[in-house]
């Protein structure tokens, strides 16, 4: 049978970083690419059997290119320190990458887990981000600081099992992440060369909120769908203000930034 590498991104994952690790500990090999923790990310993680290896975070698509470098074998699984693979789709995994006949990269579905409850609307099902399976060499992230794109050089399919994702343990959490990606998507905003105001700011926070609650149904979610949709409303305004905010200090003569 191929081997398997699995590589987890961490930053300050103590809380969650067990449960990741014992999720997939039927693979060949375990990374761990931590981004400079803190805590006691890294001593979990060795303590588990994972080989740790810190690599500086210069973006999410960067860290991932990085981290697939460092894996050793065939097929390769990424998982977030905040999912948890399953058995149906470890299963599944194992009978993939066993077929001769099996696509190149494959696309995972995600069932959210948010104030208790699985959320089914809002865009959080079936959730497929960046293909989380795939062959060496089959895929290249672009260098994005968030929301990372990627190019599949073969086929692209979906598994059938989900796995689970917990992304916020809490409301804390929730505002803490949104700050962290909004500031990311700020200067994604200025490298594309958009130009910042308060009236784009508005009109695109207010399309997050109708896309999430009522065009993605988020409003079936009950009070957990308004809390996402809210979060994207504020999330969204908050990366064309910092935007803006950086604008302005870049613009604003060194006597005015004291």
């Amino acid at each position: 049978m191929p081997r398997i590498s699995v590589f987890i991104l961490t930053f300050n994952e103590e809380r969650k970083i067990e449960e990741a690790i014992r999720s997939v500990a039927w693979a060949d090999e375990i990374v761990v690419a931590d981004s400079l923790s803190t805590d006691r990310t890294v001593e979990i993680a060795e303590r588990l059997g994972a080989r740790v290896v810190e690599i500086p975070f210069e973006g999410f698509g960067k860290l991932r290119n990085d981290a697939v470098a460092e894996t050793r074998f065939e097929w390769i699984f990424s998982l977030d320190a905040d999912e948890r693979c399953t058995e149906e789709a470890r299963d599944e995994i194992l009978r993939v990458i066993s077929d001769l006949g099996a696509a190149d990269a494959y696309l995972v579905p995600r069932r959210n887990l948010f104030m208790g409850r699985w959320i089914r609307h809002s865009g959080w099902y079936p959730d497929y981000r960046q293909p989380q399976l795939f062959r060496r060499g089959a895929i290249r992230f672009l260098e994005d600081k968030v929301h990372e794109r990627y190019v599949v050089r073969g086929n692209l399919g979906r598994l059938r099992n989900a796995i689970w994702q917990e992304p916020f343990k809490d409301l804390s959490e929730v505002i803490r992440k949104m700050d962290r990606y909004s500031s990311l998507g700020a200067e994604r905003l200025s490298a594309k060369g958009v130009r910042p105001g308060m009236g784009k700011a508005l009109v695109h926070a207010a399309g997050a909120f109708v896309r999430h609650y009522v065009l993605r149904l988020g409003i079936l979610d009950g009070w957990p769908g308004f809390v996402i949709a809210l979060g994207n409303f504020e999330g969204t305004f908050y990366r064309y203000a910092k935007q803006a905010e950086a604008q302005r200090e870049r613009e604003a003569p060194a006597s005015r930034r004291f």
